[in-house]
């Protein structure tokens, strides 16, 4: 088994409350849980209304294809242009 884990920090120096900043949260867990087969949850920073941080974890049986799909999902976040990522970091562990 193959589990890819990772973070991804997000600036949201356009929110200036904590509840602007949740709405662009939810909608990004929303979009990427609806699209990609993925546990992903906002795992820091909760209470800063400037950053955000998510975690997510995929789970398979073949190294590129988890490799892959963490590839398109950061694509895919980018693309949604509702938050700039300044940090990602991938971990990909076979058991």
């Amino acid at each position: 088994m193959v589990v890819g884990t990772g973070t991804i920090r997000f600036n949201t120096d356009h929110c200036h409350t904590l509840k602007e900043k949740r709405k662009i949260v939810k909608s990004i867990l929303a979009r990427v849980k609806n699209t990609y087969n993925v546990s992903i949850a906002e795992v820091d920073l909760n209470d800063v209304p400037k950053r955000a941080t998510i975690g997510f974890a995929f789970a398979g049986n073949d190294r590129r294809k988890i490799n892959s799909k963490i590839d398109k999902m950061f694509e895919f976040i980018d693309n949604l242009s509702l938050a700039e990522i300044i940090e990602t970091q991938v971990e990909i562990i076979t058991l």
